[in-house]
């Protein structure tokens, strides 16, 4: 009975020795930063077959073949549409936003620096908080569309509002409209290529981001498509946190009510969002790189639009490590002298977000932070509640929206700057996901966008420090266990 117990604890011991070799082979076999090695350290050798599973899912990076550059002369037409838009607009009288340019130059400079992302100028820009709202001018938009349709998302549905748009879509590409669409197979599960087949069979061009054969074949949950992309004749353009689906219009019970933030753009502000698309579309089709002929001035047509809005539209994702959107992001709280309100469904900062969150609160810098009362993924929403009870002790005004679900991803200082796009205020947005958000200088947008904010606390309660010391143990203990997995949810 003795050398039996002996055996089956030598048996116990070298599995548990030869899964702590794995485990260090598959952590360090790929080059990461150090939080998250430590979090796969954990995940896998104290989780062995569990570890592994989440790993297959979570932990493996893209190929490099699979990331995509721009072929050079591709990038050199794009560059020569812009000059012509900036010739053709030509040099009118200061504005306003001009001059909140010139005091936040840096900024900008900083953006053209880290993503080419060029100053658009004299821009109308409509905000929408409403999905009824949104889709109703989305549809009246592609109704009217005359030449082409490029639409990009995380999620396009296969329901009530995914139909009636891809029906539309339809309908645009039987009277000769270009029509492409770019979907994340991930996040648009449910939706297979046999709901496109009726734009393909008469025409238009639908694929999933990166081409990928199907959600089981590719089942990472890294490396998603999450950008929201809209743009119609190269004139209008759509960007920010909603997706196509009937939760997006409010109709799923589960969350009720959903607020989010969108924005519609009218000037050469939509030629980043279509630069963008057509960067993605290279990586997507299976037609395989983009042709000189594709970067057409059809995409870019000059416009006389004369709005006051300028901004820059930047993208981020993993075929860069210059993390471009988490960087702006840091740069308007570090600006930021009178106040920085953010809207986030996620609190997961690295430790550079963090800190750069403490010093604007401890400089007297009125922060807020807005945050959903209800979870959509238990571990994310247990680690943000960990970030905000942290962030609440440190002087950071923490809000939990209370009418249904917030989604929106936004962040206004000062009156002068905001951003609004489909990156987060956490790790899988800053690093993992590829994502794209405006960047907007002008004082009117951004009392509006505040506006919104001082609005929406009135469905809101603020969370102070006694209350969240308030806490049970067991919350706080899955919080601190959802926290240390951080870097990797």
């Amino acid at each position: 009975e003795g050398t039996m117990t002996l055996d089956w604890s030598t048996i116990f011991n070298a599995i548990v020795v030869i899964n702590a070799i794995f485990a260090v082979i598959t952590v360090f076999r790929e080059k990461r930063d150090i939080a998250a090695i430590w979090a796969w350290l954990l995940v896998l050798v104290f989780l062995p077959l569990v570890g592994f599973i989440a790993y297959a899912f979570l932990g493996r990076k893209l190929p490099k073949n699979r990331l995509f550059k721009l072929h050079k002369h591709v990038q050199m037409q794009l560059d020569e549409r812009l000059r012509e838009q900036r010739r053709q607009l030509g040099h009118d009288a200061k504005t306003p936003a001009d001059e909140i340019v010139s005091k936040n130059r840096n900024a900008v400079d900083m953006f053209m620096t880290t993503d080419s992302a060029f100053l658009s100028r004299q821009n109308k820009v409509h905000i929408f908080t409403n999905g009824n709202d949104l889709f109703h001018r989305v549809i009246e938009d592609i109704e009217n569309a005359k030449k082409s349709i490029h639409i990009e998302f995380y999620t396009f549905y296969n329901d009530q509002i995914g139909n009636e748009i891809r029906d539309l879509l339809i309908k645009k590409a039987k009277e000769g409209v270009e029509v492409r669409v770019i979907y994340d197979s991930w996040g648009s599960m449910g939706t297979t290529r046999k709901f496109f087949k009726p734009l393909n069979d008469v025409g238009g061009h639908a694929y999933p981001f990166l081409n990928t054969r199907s959600v089981l074949l590719d089942f990472r949950i890294n490396f998603r498509d999450h950008r929201k992309i809209i743009v119609i004749d190269g004139m209008i353009g759509y960007t920010g946190g909603f997706n196509i689906g009937d939760q997006y219009l409010g109709r799923k019970k589960k969350f009720g009510n959903w607020r989010d933030t969108h924005i519609r753009i009218i000037g050469s502000g939509v030629f980043g969002l279509q630069a963008r698309f057509i960067l993605d579309w290279n990586a997507t089709s299976p037609r395989g790189q983009v042709d000189e002929d594709e970067v057409q001035p059809k995409y870019f047509p000059v416009t006389t639009t004369k709005g006051n809005v300028n901004m820059q539209i930047v993208s981020s994702g993993p075929d860069s490590d210059l993390q471009q959107i988490k960087m702006g992001y840091i740069k308007l709280i570090t600006m930021a002298t009178n106040y920085c309100w953010i809207q986030s469904p996620y609190l997961i900062p690295d430790d550079s977000v963090l800190d750069a969150l403490r010093i604007a609160a401890m400089s007297g810098v009125d922060v807020r932070i807005m945050i959903p009362s209800m979870p959509d993924h238990p571990f994310v929403y247990r680690a943000t509640q960990y970030y905000a009870r942290q962030l609440a002790e440190e002087g950071v005004k923490i809000y939990y929206y209370g009418k249904g679900f917030i989604h929106a991803k936004t962040m206004v200082i000062d009156d002068e700057i905001a951003s609004v796009g489909s990156a987060n205020l956490d790790y899988r947005s800053f690093k993992i996901n590829f994502e794209i958000n405006a960047f907007i200088y002008d004082q009117k947008f951004a009392v509006d966008l505040r506006n919104i904010f001082f609005n929406d606390m009135t469905e809101s309660e603020r969370q102070t420090p006694e209350m969240f010391a308030q806490q049970s143990l067991w919350l706080k203990f899955k919080q601190t266990f959802s926290r240390l997995l951080s870097p990797i949810l």
